[in-house]
């Protein structure tokens, strides 16, 4: 059996695509830094989990495995 070559792009384009999400968020937090706490911690919240949304990641995954877009 021949090991797939998805699977080790697929992850590195998971990392890739983690890496520009983090700079992203990371830079604009002197702008958020000025904001009220309870503003922080709902940009926060929905930055930290909205990637996964934006991202296709269970698609990714699924391509990872079978080759296939579904």
């Amino acid at each position: 059996m021949t090991p797939s070559w998805r699977k080790p792009v697929g992850a590195l384009a998971i990392l890739l695509l983690i890496a520009i999400w983090v700079i992203g968020v990371a830079s604009l937090s002197n702008t958020v830094a000025t904001w009220h706490w309870v503003l922080q911690l709902a940009f926060y919240l929905v930055a930290g989990i909205a990637w996964l949304w934006v991202l296709p990641m269970r698609r990714m995954l699924q391509w990872m495995e079978t080759g296939r877009w579904r």
